[in-house]
């Protein structure tokens, strides 16, 4: 294993037609979310239930992107990047996530389209940030069945619309921490605590994904189609037969949950053997529609699990530090993550849909100066190149976030973006990285 004190810190160039992007998610940025017909969603819901978020806030104006948004796309078009991935909001484009369109939220996105091709910027979609319409959670959510079916034609109406003006569609972002912090712990919209919930709705999520893949492929579109997971190697602590047997299952829960019915139309029976499958109800031919082919995977790197099952647990010896969230910073966990991938699955192309670092930024003089993010780029990108000159087929990076944002239960309090966001007077200004990433792009 690669030791801290040997990340490098020189990035070799990038291959020339690697796309360089950023990201975002609808209810983190959008505000507007009573505007032009809007239906309510269930973090609409989580955020205004006192107790909820750390700071009380919530994304009812965020980053006002829904008025704001050519603002935004020129900053974008500043950074050199050629892509941005963003999501559509379920509930604005069909407030009740089933029955009839809202032509209004349609319309929002036409127009973010139109700007993005003015700027010559591909668009990246992605359907589902975790926005479910408060309607379809009322009747179960991702505990029902249905809600699978509704999300495809969701999907489908999304692909007729958009499907030939944008380089790619993805089904889900991080449907890991939709079924398990949404519903296993209760710390996400909707706030079920109950781990049986949450591999129950997990399953839902994947049938979801292949049966949105499918309706999508049936409109012929242009677009690439894909899923976006949230992924990490597990490192045992120590050497005990403990530590090494917990981090094999935590990768079997983590990784292969999502990735062996995607890739291989079943779950790992190592992860099966050890949660809580009550609620799990697979259907005769749910694999045959999960298990459809992918023009591309999406990983989202953050941090690795650090895996011990002494009490108190080892903690992660965070030599090159922590973010402002708290997570370790181990860049040499996203080579091992690709390579570990590359190795056990037939990979389609992947993209770095999500990579960031929340640092407790300050606005001083008109300027941010975020070298830490700097030095977070430089490790994370160096790393991935690594792991390209040993053959993983990455196509793309999409550094998290473009703005600072609402950051889900931590509201207002964590900064991720290259961009900083003066929420009183929705004020944009590049930070220091931002310039950094946009000389950095111009010199590939």
């Amino acid at each position: 294993m690669t030791k801290p004190d040997a990340v490098p810190t020189t990035v070799p160039a990038f291959p020339p037609a690697f796309t360089w992007g950023v990201a975002t998610s609808a209810y983190q940025i959008e505000g507007g979310a009573a505007d032009d017909g809007r239906g309510p969603s269930i973090w609409d819901t989580f955020t205004h239930t006192p107790g909820k978020i750390t700071d009380a806030s919530t994304g009812d104006v965020a980053c006002d992107h829904y008025h704001r948004y050519a603002e935004d796309v020129d900053i974008i078009a500043s950074l050199n990047v050629d892509a941005y991935r963003f999501s559509i909001a379920w509930p604005r484009v069909q407030p009740d996530g089933s029955g009839a369109w809202n032509e209004a939220g349609f319309d929002f996105y036409a127009r973010l389209l139109d700007k993005l091709a003015e700027k010559d910027i591909a668009a990246h979609v992605t359907l589902y940030h975790w926005d479910l319409p408060q309607a379809l959670e009322d009747k179960g959510g991702w505990l029902n069945r249905d809600t699978a079916r509704h999300f495809a034609a969701y999907a489908a109406e999304v692909a007729r619309r958009f499907g030939n003006r944008v380089a790619t569609i993805a089904t889900h972002n991080e449907p890991w921490c939709t079924a398990n912090l949404g519903y296993g712990i209760g710390q996400f919209a909707p706030g079920i605590a109950d781990p049986a919930a949450a591999v129950s709705a997990s399953h839902q999520l994947l049938l979801s994904h292949g049966l949105a893949m499918q309706a999508m492929r049936a409109q012929n579109v242009s677009a690439k189609l894909g899923i976006v997971l949230n992924q990490w190697t597990a490192s045992p602590a120590t050497d005990s037969a403990a530590d090494l047997k917990a981090a094999e299952v935590e990768w079997a829960r983590s990784v292969e949950w999502f990735m062996d019915p995607i890739f291989k139309g079943s779950y790992p029976q190592l992860a099966l053997d050890n949660i809580d499958c009550s609620l799990l109800s697979i259907h005769e031919n749910d694999f045959n529609d999960i298990r459809q082919p992918i023009d591309f995977l999406g990983v989202n790197y953050y941090f690795r699990a650090y895996v011990s099952t002494e009490t108190p647990p080892r903690t992660p010896p965070c030599a090159l530090g922590t973010t402002d969230m708290g997570w370790e910073i181990y860049p040499q966990g996203l080579s091992e993550l690709l390579l570990k991938l590359h190795g056990q699955y037939q990979l389609p192309p992947v993209y770095i849909t999500e990579n960031g670092m929340a640092v407790a930024d300050r606005l001083e003089d008109g300027a941010v100066h975020d070298q830490p993010r700097i030095d977070y780029l430089k490790m994370h990108l160096a790393a991935l190149r690594q792991a390209m000159a040993a053959g993983v087929d990455v196509q793309g990076y999409f550094y998290w976030s473009l703005l600072d944002n609402f950051e889900w239960n931590s509201g207002y309090l964590r900064r991720f973006g290259l961009v900083h966001v003066d929420y009183e007077t929705q004020q944009r200004t590049l930070k220091d990285s931002a310039h950094w990433y946009r000389n950095f792009i111009k010199e590939q």
